[in-house]
């Protein structure tokens, strides 16, 4: 038994023996001209190849420093490079009839640039083909690029702990990085069907996975039906324009389909700590869409079936189209709100960066709009209908802020919160800033607000109102109410900052009325004496 061992020992260290000295009989290296002739037909790229090793015990070639050109339209910078790239090939052909048949490839540490340019084209659209649409070869390519294409086949292939560039063509904006992309694809062949599994790691510690099926590859149309997961996405690493402010962290679970020309997509993206404006601050509550999508690769135009909001229990819906125009996203689409608890919504404020005055916050009630979004994302103008209905804005006293004009009514001269039967504005928000007419606010312990007026960007405001008393007027002060405009109301502004507001008399629209008035001869009121009448009007009573 022992001799028998012994000779099988002996038998496999000659054949291991024997496996280590074959490399030295086999120059690999006559084949390099072949590997990257090979490549670049298939790529349709320039590819270049360092030196080739083989390993019979692996049974594999490996090739070093491999680069892979881009399209000169994009840039001069290569493509891909590797420092690696391990080619599994049949042993027998190798060694006796010098044929190389490959059985799997692997990528090692692999860089690759995505580049895209100011038409939305991407510098990957051209692989495997000559550069038919910009009318000059791709990067050194030979004559016959993309022919072998539909011939490229392999039982395994990896690209590992890879890195991802994704930018835009002649840009000096900061391109996206993506670190530790591995990808694993079985049974690899252009012309059919092929699983595969593809990861990355994402800027800040967010992770990536597309996991399903894929081809046949075409130039024109590849199909993809896939399973797409994404963790703790920092959204301020998208390439979004600054002007947005986007910020936050989101997850994304979603079934992706394509038969590659219409793309369809569904499933749920969660944002927490959202952030939706550049003076915004992160939302205090997770933000859920429920979305479901239709896209025309070849329009590059997609229409939004589905876009159920949900901020606690407040869901808003979001439908309509979309698409791109050049570098940019231009949107058309509708958002429908009806009964939101102002209590969740209120969390939302400081995402969209609507400041509240200093000390002050909502509570209780519901909202209802109809908004309109149109134009470019980063020139984004929304507008429609807004309606509160009985809620309170708490650490504000409304009547307080006018001076004396909650006296006249016979009413507290103050009180720490304002509450609102209703209040309804047309709203409009774009660049320039904000602009809400018929604003009509039912305050019942002062009456009813009215008038119109703008925010700027920066905060400013600009309001001519009109307070319209409720109940009898204390000492007699019925007719100069009357003065700003015949009906009781008395004209003021609202000045300074959404944080800090300043409540001032409108004179110059009560001196108005009140000449109108005297002319007229309406009132009571001495022709020579108007002004000093209406020097008191925002005095605080003595107490």
């Amino acid at each position: 038994m022992t001799k028998a061992l012994r000779a099988i020992a002996i038998t496999v260290a000659v054949i291991v023996v024997i496996l280590i000295a074959l490399p030295a009989f086999i120059n690999v290296n006559n084949f390099r001209p072949k590997v990257e002739s090979e490549m670049s037909v298939a790529l349709g790229r320039k590819s270049d190849v360092g030196n080739l090793s083989l390993s019979i015990v692996t049974g594999s070639v490996t090739a070093e420093n491999i680069s892979i050109a881009d399209d000169p339209a994009f840039s001069k910078s290569p493509f891909v490079t590797a420092k690696s790239l391990k080619i599994g090939v049949e042993l027998i052909p190798l060694i006796f009839s010098k044929e190389l048949h490959v059985t799997g490839v692997a990528l090692d540490e692999p860089s690759i640039t995505l580049l895209s340019n100011a038409k939305g084209a991407w510098n990957f659209s051209s692989i495997g083909h000559t550069g038919e649409k910009t009318g000059e070869p791709v990067s050194g390519a030979p004559k016959t690029a993309g022919a072998g294409i539909g011939s490229f086949s392999v039982a395994r292939l990896d690209v590992i702990n890879g890195k991802l560039v994704i930018g835009k063509a002649n840009s000096s904006a900061a391109p996206l990085t993506i670190d530790k992309v591995n990808l694993e694809v079985k049974d690899f062949s252009a012309t059919t069907q092929f699983p595969f599994t593809l990861s990355a790691m994402l800027p800040n510690g967010g992770d990536f996975k597309l996991e399903g099926k894929a081809g046949p590859i075409s130039a024109e149309v590849t199909p993809l039906s896939a399973a797409l997961k994404i963790e703790k996405l920092d959204l301020a690493t998208l390439g979004a324009d600054p002007s947005l402010g986007l910020a936050g962290l989101g997850n994304l679970d979603s079934k992706l389909d394509s038969d590659g020309k219409i793309a369809k997509a569904a499933g749920t993206l969660t944002a927490n700590k959202l952030k939706l404006s550049p003076k915004g601050s992160p939302a205090g509550t997770p933000v859920e869409v429920k979305f479901a999508t239709v896209y025309d690769l070849k329009k590059e135009v997609g229409d939004l079936s589905q876009g159920d909001i949900s901020v606690g229990k407040a869901i808003a819906r979001l439908t309509g189209r979309y698409g791109t125009q050049g570098q940019a996203t231009v949107v058309n689409m509708k958002l429908d709100g009806t009964g939101l608890p102002v209590d969740d919504l209120e969390t939302m404020l400081p995402a969209l960066g609507v400041t509240l005055p200093k000390g002050s916050g909502l509570k209780g009630g519901t909202l209802s709009t109809t908004l309109t979004l149109s134009g470019p994302t980063d020139k984004l103008v929304i507008a429609g209908p807004v309606k509160l209905e009985n809620t309170k804005l708490e650490g504000f006293d409304l009547g307080g802020k006018l001076g004396a004009l909650a006296a006249f009514s016979g009413k507290a001269a103050s009180s720490k919160d304002t509450t609102i039967q209703n209040a309804s504005t047309d709203a409009r928000v774009a660049p320039e800033g904000t602009k809400l007419d018929a604003i009509n606010l039912n305050v019942p312990a002062l009456g009813v607000v009215t008038g119109s007026g703008t925010i700027s960007p920066e905060g400013a405001l600009d309001f001519h109102m009109v307070a319209n008393l409720s109940g009898g007027m204390a000492g007699g002060m019925t007719q100069i109410a009357g003065l700003g405009g015949g009906k009781g109301g008395i004209p003021f502004m609202i000045q300074g900052t959404t944080s800090e507001p300043r409540f001032v008399p409108d004179v110059k629209g009560m001196a108005g009325g009140a000449l109108q008035q005297v002319i007229g001869g309406k009132t009571g009121v001495k022709p020579q004496n108007p002004a000093g009448a209406l020097g008191g009007i925002f005095k605080k009573p003595p107490k």
